[in-house]
């Protein structure tokens, strides 16, 4: 049977950078100049998804005909005019079949989605929304640079849910600057009361590249350095948040990840069970399957050289990103931290099966050695991490596949 592809479209464009951030976007600026920045870069996304087979077949590599999921993340794809909507849709329907039972994701700044687009984007299959709340608390979301106000937030689910879109989520962070325990508690309670279906928890994560760790590393004031969590505090939070939200019926299935019964993000799956998937725009990944083993791919992450990006084939060689060839070995090991990352873990037979019994026993001392430190758990032949071993995933990972190498 044909596996089925993921696409991920990146639109790397807010309205305004929060202060955590340093992920590939910018400021996509108000007025006419802001719509034909758009407007290139989306003609430019259009051009790459045309490539699409063009590339795969230089790199050999298996490109399958069918989508079944399609995320727009980034930035802000919710900025996207509706005619730009319309062209990257016609793009990807004129290279791929998206199936009629496919997941189609919209990442949203919540109160950043016109009426315009949101008819077209449910006109042409989108149903489901992922809201980059972050925090229900007002107070907090200003300290970090958000637009929205928890009124807005809500306001905006239910018209969602009026529009038809069930499948909705809602991403919090634990550990913003000026959050408490208390405040803390308040936000994953109304995600709860919201009766949302899927949830995701980040720990924040301070690079020091952002506004607010340059402020961390110059000791200011301006964005609430000093009341970010201690990383003992943020660890307790998130800790916390999977048991309330187990405790509302909202169960983990994934490290940042919990959703009630039949809920799961089936595109972010893709990822953590190695199954294709192809990203477009700027620092995209992809990844597809090649023979026994698989090729991964990023785009540029400035944006500047991605529109500078040739998106075409020279005879049977690439003319774009760098291509990196992922083999059996370095194949287990994404296997194994990867599907570790998912509560229901990895089972270790169905990896002898596609990699060989000799990868599976070089592990097996690492595993005997996080299993003693009661980080992972075993159940027949199946490993998956334990609630502390979530809290410290890195570390497991690290050991493992030091572990795994012969």
């Amino acid at each position: 049977m044909e596996r089925s592809l993921g696409v991920y479209i990146s639109v790397p464009f807010c309205k305004a950078k929060c202060s955590y951030c340093n992920f590939a976007s910018g400021v996509l600026g108000a007025g006419a100049s802001g719509v034909d920045r758009m407007e290139r870069y989306v003609e430019r996304v259009c051009t790459e998804i045309g490539s699409s087979r063009a590339r795969a077949a230089a790199m050999r590599a298996e490109l399958p005909g069918r989508v079944d999921t399609v995320f727009f993340g980034g930035g802000t794809p919710s900025l996207l005019g509706a005619e730009q909507v319309r062209l990257l849709f016609a793009a990807l329907r004129g290279e791929f079949e998206v199936t009629a039972d496919a997941e189609i994701t919209l990442e949203c700044a919540p109160g950043q989605l016109g009426e315009d687009t949101l008819h077209e984007l449910l006109r042409l299959g989108m149903n489901r929304v992922s809201f980059g709340v972050q925090s229900f608390v007002d107070a907090e979301s200003r300290a970090v640079g958000r637009m929205h106000t928890r009124a807005i937030c809500l306001a905006e689910i239910e018209r969602m849910r009026a529009a038809g879109v069930e499948e909705i989520n809602i991403d919090l962070i634990a550990g913003l600057p000026r959050q408490t325990a208390e405040s803390w508690r308040t936000s994953v309670d109304v995600a709860l009361e919201s009766a949302v279906p899927h949830v995701s928890v980040y720990m924040l994560e301070v690079d020091e590249d952002s506004r607010l760790g340059r402020e961390l590393l110059a000791r200011g004031t301006r964005y609430g350095a000093e009341t970010v969590a201690s990383e003992d505090e943020t660890a307790e939070r998130y800790a916390e948040a999977c048991e309330w939200l187990e405790a509302g019926g909202v169960m983990q299935y994934e490290i940042s990840n919990f959703a009630r019964e039949d809920h799961a993000s089936r595109h972010n799956v893709k990822y953590w069970r190695r199954e294709p998937y192809m990203g477009f725009g700027l620092d995209a990944h992809s990844m597809l399957r090649s023979g026994a083993g698989a090729v991964r791919w990023a785009n540029a992450d400035d944006l500047e050289k991605y529109e500078g990006l040739r998106f075409e084939t020279q005879g049977s060689r690439f003319e774009g990103p760098e291509v990196e060839w992922i083999g059996v070995e370095k194949g287990f090991e994404e296997a194994m931290f990867l599907g570790l990352r998912m509560n229901e873990g990895v089972d270790l037979g169905e990896l002898r099966t596609e990699f060989g019994e000799g990868l599976v026993q070089g592990a097996e001392a690492a595993l005997s050695d996080v299993e003693q430190a009661g980080l992972v758990e075993r159940k027949g032949s199946r490993v998956r991490l334990t609630a502390r071993g979530r809290m410290v995933s890195n570390e497991v990972f690290s050991r493992l596949l030091v572990g795994a190498v012969v």
